[in-house]
């Protein structure tokens, strides 16, 4: 059996300026991989590795602030974008073309430095920005959540650079790979579960701020509203029945959407679980959880979702999964309330880094088809 280093020891490493391998495995039993060095201390060396040994794109993970202060803006707008790049940069002096390993750690080193300011990075460049989520890995269950929580948890600047770890044909690397590239490389490598019941042993980032029961068109609920206190935002979590760890509990983590909520709009072919029929499900049930995750929906997604119902082509700025991209929100919420196992009203989705919540996905329950869903 594969033995992971605690957090701690991966923690040690990043303070020594060393790089480790961080897997994060994923509800359908796979796993990806990727390399992390502290930004503070990232040299040519680590640069250089991460570019021909794991292959990837090289990275680097920043607070939404840090990016603020630079003047990034996001390339493709959105709170909950599911890689929220922001612009490519370069550092504006010291360097030669900006590809070589030097000098993409030079540009590093100017972008986390508390004296840069805007002015001392240019765009586009060789080093990819991430604005990782307030929160990191409580929010979402991401490398650069994952990579900016390991380095400020080791007492560093709350930034990081990572790379994905690709196999010998450039496919992203399965377990054996990434398990055979850690011993080739004498990386210490450790899991994002670990990471995330490490910092859930100490923080969380929501808090149950009301309590008590509704009676709904499904029967009677029990609610708690819950703050999220890295963006202010409310959720509420509907609970019918007695929830047991032990047994699988029906759950559905909605994100709010004003057409799918409000007007009851399906897409042809893409028969999905509406609020109403998911509260009907749970009510049916006896007993489960749906847990209604608020997201403020601005013009640019209002606009895309009116496309895509016209049926109009797929815009450049279409959103992503927002129930994945929000996981460790509502996983936060469930863990909360008792929830264990998991027959998840939804579809089969990899949904990452589940154990770290103690939660485990052990079934995923189709929804009804779009005219029953009406």
């Amino acid at each position: 059996m594969t033995e992971y280093a605690d957090i701690d020891k991966l923690l040690s490493e990043l303070r020594h300026g060393h790089s480790c391998l961080l897997l994060n495995e994923n509800s359908a039993g796979g796993m990806t991989g990727f390399v992390v060095v502290a930004a503070e201390h990232c040299e040519a060396e680590h640069i250089a590795f991460m570019a021909r040994q794991a292959r990837g794109l090289v990275c680097l993970a920043m607070t939404p602030q840090r990016c603020e202060e630079l003047e990034l803006p996001l390339m493709v707008e959105g709170d909950d974008s599911l890689s929220p790049f922001t612009l490519s940069i370069e550092a504006a002096t010291g360097i030669d073309t900006g590809i070589s390993a030097a000098d993409r750690a030079r540009t590093v080193r100017v972008a986390v430095d508390a004296a840069s300011q805007a002015s001392d990075l240019v765009q586009p460049g060789h080093i990819f920005p991430i604005a990782a989520a307030a929160g990191g890995v409580l929010t979402r269950t991401a490398p650069a959540e994952a990579a900016m929580d390991l380095a400020t948890l080791a007492g560093l600047l709350p930034s990081a650079v990572f790379t994905e770890v690709l196999d010998n044909d450039g496919a992203v690397a399965d377990a054996d790979y990434l398990l055979g590239f850690a011993d080739q490389h004498q990386l210490v490598m450790g899991q994002v579960s670990d990471l995330v019941t490490y910092r859930l042993a100490n923080q969380k980032t929501i808090r149950a701020v009301r309590e008590g029961t509704l009676q709904t068109r499904h029967g009677v609920f029990s609610a708690t509203a819950y703050q999220d206190t890295t963006q202010g935002r409310l959720h509420v979590a509907l609970t019918k029945g007695v929830i047991d760890a032990d047994k699988p509990t029906l759950v559905r983590v909605h994100v709010t959407s004003v057409f799918r909520d409000l007007v009851g709009t399906t897409l042809d072919g893409h028969a999905s679980w509406s609020f109403d029929a998911s509260l009907k499900a749970i009510g049916e049930s006896g007993s489960g959880v749906l847990v209604l995750l608020s997201k403020p929906e601005a013009t640019d997604d209002l606009l895309h979702d009116i496309d895509r119902l016209f049926g109009e082509p797929e815009s450049d700025k279409a959103g992503s999964p927002d129930a994945y991209n929000q996981i460790g929100m509502g996983a936060q919420i469930l863990r909360d309330l008792g929830v264990g196992q998991i027959r998840l009203l939804g579809a089969p989705l990899k949904y990452n880094a589940l154990a770290g919540f103690g939660l485990e996905v052990v079934d995923f329950v189709a929804p009804p088809d779009a005219a029953e869903s009406h």
